[in-house]
């Protein structure tokens, strides 16, 4: 057994968020993907606040992927209240497709610009 600094999955994190970084004038959206449910919060780096946060455990739907469409457009209506247009969005160690890309593109379609 070797005994890495670490995982693999840490690794990817932290890659995707060093580009991320970079961009501080837009607040950063930042997606969690567990085997049930989609965890996302919009996060203000420069104060380190979290603006808003929402979990897909109360939508429902016939498979996970319209649970996360559904749960991206709540979300974005929710950002639009803080009046907040443009976001860095960060996928964290999951890949852009399933859950997160139908989440993202329905936050996309409602209003939101990344």
């Amino acid at each position: 057994m070797s005994h890495k600094k670490y995982s693999l999955k840490e690794k990817r994190a932290m890659r995707v968020r060093s580009g991320i970084k970079a961009v501080s004038n837009r607040p950063r959206l930042s997606v969690f993907k567990s085997n049930k449910h989609l965890y996302a919060q919009l996060i203000d780096d420069t104060q380190g606040v979290t603006l808003v946060g929402l979990s897909s455990s109360s939508f429902e739907g016939a498979t996970k992927t319209e649970v996360a469409a559904k749960f991206g457009a709540a979300f974005a209506a929710k950002v639009a209240e803080k009046k907040v247009e443009e976001v860095v969005f960060d996928r964290g160690a999951s890949k852009f497709h399933g859950r997160v890309k139908a989440f993202a593109d329905s936050a996309r379609e409602n209003g939101l610009k990344f």
